[in-house]
């Protein structure tokens, strides 16, 4: 096992930087997920840690050593493909073996583990199969053997579940956690979907345009985003961003018009006062909004027909037209019976209300 730190780090292909400058610190044994957009940088930062792009700038320190231009095969670290990257004419025996014959490591030895790592992994009914009778999922695992076996002092996995379908992703993502508890070593994770990420990560590393945006456990980034990209980039269904004017702003006490939901009076405290007609953004996670009951200030609650529906049995999602670009989205657990074009009435809670400036920064 062993830490990791990035210090001023940047990449730059001919004069264009596409890695800024970023600093970052894993603790050892601790599972970190870069996520991000498309060309946001997570997989080129992946590759920079790995030795397979160069580092331009900067340092990369893996336990106690810098190994900024340390050929990859001695960094101590294995990575995991989205591709799996198997050899077709190899059966899952002698993939798994691959690594050690290639170290020549004794006979018995490279036997004995590749029958414990195929014991970890559930590999053992297929070890003479070649890659092509095995399903993704089995060749993925396969795949994360092969780089177990070599007892690295840290894994990376490059968008490891991206092939396969919504099920197999599931049954990967626990396999990989348990992996990660029973080894206990660091693991550096990149993906896009956000999912993985809440559920995997033991902190979740933000990116954006080649810059990591917050870092932060899971929760503490859907929270208590930074900034309005985190806010917007994480959570599923999104956050419901909309445009905001400050009414009034006086002794911690902030009135702000919502003019899409028809609400003139929100008041939220806030402890820095704000300008009088400054246009602020303020953002509501769908489960933060409330039924409209007797018991919540009328000022708080809006309606608007639903455009859309979805009832997933634990739960329901109504997309509501509040003549925005993008739908409002309510979380509803009660409402499993809404027909379109009706009109429904919710409360927005202004203590879960989210604010940021016209330069997309946390407010509250």
């Amino acid at each position: 096992m062993a830490k990791l730190e990035l210090i001023g780090v940047r990449k730059s292909w001919d004069k264009t930087e596409v890695i800024h400058g970023v600093d970052l610190k894993i603790k050892d044994g601790e599972f970190v997920v870069f996520v991000g957009p498309s060309g946001c940088g997570k997989s080129t930062l992946l590759r920079m840690i790995s030795g397979l792009e160069s580092i331009t700038e900067g340092a990369l320190v893996i336990g106690n050593k810098e190994m900024t231009t340390t050929p990859p095969a001695e960094r101590g670290i294995a990575m995991v493909f989205q591709s799996y990257a198997l050899y077709p004419n190899m059966s899952v025996r002698d993939n798994l073996a691959y690594p050690l014959e290639m170290a020549k490591q004794p006979k018995e030895q490279i036997k004995q583990k590749v029958a414990q790592v195929a014991k970890t992994l559930h590999l053992e009914p297929m070890l003479d199969r070649l890659p092509k009778a095995l399903s993704g999922g089995q060749r993925q695992r396969v795949a994360i053997g092969r780089a177990i076996i070599r007892e690295p002092d840290i894994f990376l996995f490059d968008e490891p579940l991206s092939n396969l379908d919504a099920e197999l992703r599931l049954q990967m993502r626990i396999e990989i956690a348990k992996l990660h508890e029973s080894l206990g070593v660091t693991m550096i994770y990149v993906t896009h979907d956000q999912l993985e990420a809440m559920t995997l990560a033991d902190r979740i590393v933000v990116c954006r345009d080649g810059k990591i945006e917050q870092v932060g456990a899971p929760l503490e980034i859907y929270h208590d985003p930074d900034n309005l990209f985190v806010a917007g980039f994480i959570g599923s269904p999104k956050i419901n961003l909309l445009k905001g004017e400050v009414a009034n702003s006086y002794q911690g006490q902030t009135q702000i018009r919502v003019p899409a939901l028809g609400i003139d009076s929100l008041m939220i405290e806030l402890e820095a006062p704000l300008q009088e007609g400054q246009i602020i953004s303020i953002g509501f996670r769908p489960e933060h909004i409330l039924d409209a009951v007797e018991t919540i200030p009328q000022q708080h609650c809006f309606d608007a027909p639903v455009a859309f529906s979805e009832h997933l049995g634990h739960t329901n999602y109504l997309y509501l037209d509040v003549g925005e670009e993008d739908m409002f989205v309510v979380e509803s657990r009660i409402r499993d019976s809404v027909a379109n074009n009706e009109r429904v009435r919710f409360a927005v809670d202004p203590q879960k209300a989210l604010l940021f400036d016209d330069n997309g920064l946390r407010l509250r």
